[in-house]
């Protein structure tokens, strides 16, 4: 199953508040959350943005707000399709390749895919841009998230598979993402 770029959307799951500090490596969590968000606006992939409870938690961090040109679905459901909205805006796309990252991997990014899984969508987890506070848990998750026929990728596998080739228009752009 290869995703292409006319059928994929990029989904940002809570990426947020003092929490996402907290994340075990948070500083390749945050580099590779920069470089797919700005991979999606170069190939023209729709991004979806969620947050947890933001009045509690807080909003997306700035790192990763300073490369969005989106805005969040606020949300209170773990699973980001336990919000109406989100399903609404996820079903207008018209696309049918869910690639997931953000936080936390054994909560909200477990529930979503499981939740995308049986609505019959493709799903690619980025095993490198998702996170947990706790790494045992990250890696639980990514193990029953696989068990949901979802895949796992790494940001420059996935980039590389978006963009096919080095004949792609945007290759010298986006190879200066991944280097």
């Amino acid at each position: 199953m290869r995703f292409t770029t006319d059928k994929s959307v990029l989904l940002v799951i809570d990426v947020q508040g003092k929490l996402a500090h907290l994340m075990h490596q948070k500083d390749e969590l945050f580099r590779n959350l920069q470089t797919l968000i700005k991979a999606a606006h170069l190939f023209a992939i729709p991004v979806l943005l969620t947050e947890q409870a933001p009045q509690k938690i807080g909003e997306t961090i700035e790192e990763i707000k300073q490369v969005l040109k989106e805005k969040p679905i606020g949300k209170t459901a773990f699973s980001c399709c336990g919000e109406d909205e989100f399903v609404r805006r996820l079903r207008a796309l018209k696309r049918k390749q869910i690639i997931v990252c953000g936080i936390e991997t054994h909560v909200c990014v477990y529930q979503t895919v499981c939740d995308l899984r049986e609505m019959q969508y493709e799903v690619q987890v980025v095993a490198n841009a998702v996170s947990s506070r706790v790494e045992e848990n990250k890696n639980l998750a990514l193990g029953r998230i696989q068990l949901t026929g979802a895949t796992l990728t790494s940001t420059e596998m996935l980039i590389c598979e978006l963009m096919k080739g080095a004949d792609h228009p945007k290759f010298k752009e986006v190879m200066g993402l991944i280097k």
